[in-house]
């Protein structure tokens, strides 16, 4: 399934992070590995017929020299390549040819808690490729536990061959969570008030929408191990239920599925999926429609 990986690499240690990780995931599936580096053509024209120009040749050069030592340590061979533009248009070019992009997201601290990075933003909301997004308090690879949330819309059927992908590496396990919001089912209503029965129905659909995507898993993908939970908030919100949860139970990495380019909620990728990214500490793959 993942024959080709892409990771866009800067020479950030985000970028260094992601390269190792996307060279890990590689080594285990027999995958080939195309580095990325793309200078902006903005620095190209203020270096051009100055000693900056040097420099540049310089870092572009350390950027890959850097990556080619990671493959090294890694033990699986990686390609280079150079692209002059804008990094996240020609990263989403070269994603048309992958299985599997992989970039880096910045750290939680602060202001950036709210950021992905804008090459990594951009990648997101544009290719038709899968994108694993990696943050800072990913060391290596790992695979033995993965979450797969599920709203019971179709989004999930995206996310399903790549969880089950991913689980059959090391033999790992399928966390598949559904998460009922009291107050986002309520409206403008206290989620207190509401009804028991209703509360009730909301549970019961949760239950139903779990118990599709495992067993559409077990149909499906002969092996890979399910399991099943429903989560109920009132208080914190999906994304932030969703974020426990892998806390809680040691989830690797999380696998969502989001909308295409053709629908509107793809600028946002979805409201829960969007805050996922931002909030957890495990890396997140995003499928999309149309995509592999």
């Amino acid at each position: 399934m993942y024959d080709r990986i892409l990771v866009g690499v800067d020479g950030s240690e985000e970028s260094e992070r992601a390269a190792r990780y996307a060279l890990e995931l590689a080594s285990r599936v027999d995958a080939s590995v195309t580095a990325l580096h793309v200078v902006e053509e903005s620095a190209l024209d203020l270096a051009a017929g100055s000693g900056e120009e040097t420099e540049l040749r310089r870092e572009r050069a350390a950027v890959l020299a850097g990556i080619e030592k990671i493959a090294d340590e890694v033990g699986h061979p990686v390609d280079d390549e150079l692209a002059e533009g804008d990094p996240a248009t020609r990263l989403t070019d070269h994603a048309a040819d992958a299985d599997l992009v992989v970039v880096g997201r910045q750290g939680l601290s602060g202001v950036k808690r709210r950021l992905l990075g804008g090459v990594t933003e951009q990648v997101l909301h544009h290719s038709e490729t899968p994108v694993l997004v990696v943050p800072d308090a990913a060391e290596s690879f790992a695979a033995d536990r993965l979450l797969l949330p599920t709203d019971g819309s179709e989004n999930a059927e995206l996310a399903l061959p790549h969880a089950a992908e991913l689980a059959r590496i090391d033999g790992g396990t399928v966390d598949v969570l559904n998460v009922v919001d009291l107050t986002d089912a309520g409206g403008a209503f206290d989620a207190g008030g509401l009804q028991p029965e209703f509360v009730e129905r909301l549970e019961e659909r949760g239950e139903e929408a779990v118990r599709q995507v495992a067993d559409a898993l077990e149909a499906e993908y002969a092996g890979v191990s399910v399991r099943t939970a429903v989560e109920k908030t009132s208080t914190t919100g999906a994304a932030a239920e969703i974020e426990a949860y892998v806390e809680e139970h040691a989830v690797d990495t999380v696998v969502m599925g989001s909308h295409g380019r053709g629908n509107v909620k793809r600028t946002l990728l979805g409201s829960v999926a969007s805050k996922v990214l931002r909030s957890v500490d495990v890396p997140v793959l995003v499928a999309v429609r149309g995509g592999r």
